[in-house]
C-alpha cells in the first residue's frame, strides 16, 4: 500500500488512473495495464493506459465488444485469461485472441473496478508470456483495483483540473461515438444496436478503433450506404 500511497502523492484528479496504471507495471509481473469506465450502452470509455500497447488493447476490445474485460462486465467477477493461444481461450475470444496474440500479449488478467452489485469499470493487466497470478500477486491487483474504485467514485464527474472538468475531453470522445450510431442509424434506417455493430465492424475490417471511425462519421468523412 505504501508503493501506491507513493505514487499518488500530489497526483491531481485527471492524473490518478494513469499512475495506477503504472504502479500495477511496477508491482505485479504484466507489461502493462489499463482502465476503462463501462459506457451507458455503447463503448467503455478508456481512462488512462501504461502504454500505447496497452491503449490499442484496450480499444480493440471495445471496439469488438468482447474479449476478458467485456466479459468482466457482463459477470462483475475477475477473468483471468492465462494463455490466449490456448484452446479455452482462442474459442471463448478467437478475434481478441488473434490479435492480441499478434500485439505481442499472451496473458490477461481483467479485474472489475466497483462493489459485488455495480460494476463501474475493469483494470485490465497485460503481459507477453502465459502465466497466472500466484493468490499473493492476485491480491495486490485487488488492492490497485478497490484504491482505482475508490479514487473515481470519489471524484464527481465535473470536477475541475485547471479550467477543464476532470473528464471532459473523455466524454468528448463518448459523446462522439454517441452521435456517430445517431447518424448511421438515420443513414442505414437501423436500431441503435444495428447502428453500433455496423461501426465495430466497419472500424476491424480496417484495422481502426470504433472511436476512429467514429469520428470520421461525425466529420462527415465516412458515410454508411445500405446494401
Amino acid at each position: 500500500m505504501g508503493a501506491i500511497a507513493a505514487r499518488l502523492r500530489d497526483a491531481g484528479p485527471a492524473a490518478v488512473p494513469g499512475r495506477l496504471c503504472a504502479v500495477a507495471v511496477e508491482l505485479l509481473p504484466v507489461d502493462g495495464a489499463s482502465v476503462s469506465l463501462r459506457g451507458d450502452g455503447v463503448l467503455p470509455v478508456q481512462l488512462a493506459a501504461s502504454g500505447p500497447r496497452a491503449a490499442r488493447l484496450a480499444q480493440l476490445q471495445a471496439t469488438l465488444g468482447d474479449g476478458p474485460c467485456r466479459h468482466v462486465l457482463e459477470i462483475g467477477a475477475p477473468v483471468l485469461a492465462h494463455d490466449l493461444a490456448a484452446a479455452g481461450c482462442a474459442d471463448r475470444w478467437p478475434v481478441f485472441a488473434q490479435q492480441a496474440l499478434g500485439a505481442g500479449v499472451r496473458a490477461v488478467y481483467a479485474l472489475p473496478l466497483g462493489s459485488g452489485a455495480v460494476c463501474i469499470g475493469t483494470l485490465d493487466l497485460y503481459r507477453g508470456t502465459p502465466g497466472g497470478l500466484t493468490d499473493g500477486e492476485l491480491r495486490v491487483a485487488r488492492l490497485v483495483a478497490g484504491v482505482m474504485t475508490a479514487a473515481l467514485t470519489d471524484l464527481p464527474y465535473g470536477l475541475p483540473v485547471g479550467d477543464e472538468p476532470w473528464l471532459s475531453g473523455l466524454a468528448a470522445d463518448h459523446d462522439r461515438v454517441h452521435q456517430a450510431v445517431g447518424m448511421i442509424m438515420a443513414q442505414l434506417g437501423v436500431g441503435a444496436d444495428e447502428a453500433l455493430a455496423r461501426l465495430r465492424a466497419d472500424a476491424f475490417a480496417h484495422g481502426r478503433t470504433a472511436l476512429e471511425v467514429a469520428m470520421d462519421v461525425v466529420a462527415h468523412r465516412r458515410r454508411f450506404e445500405a446494401p
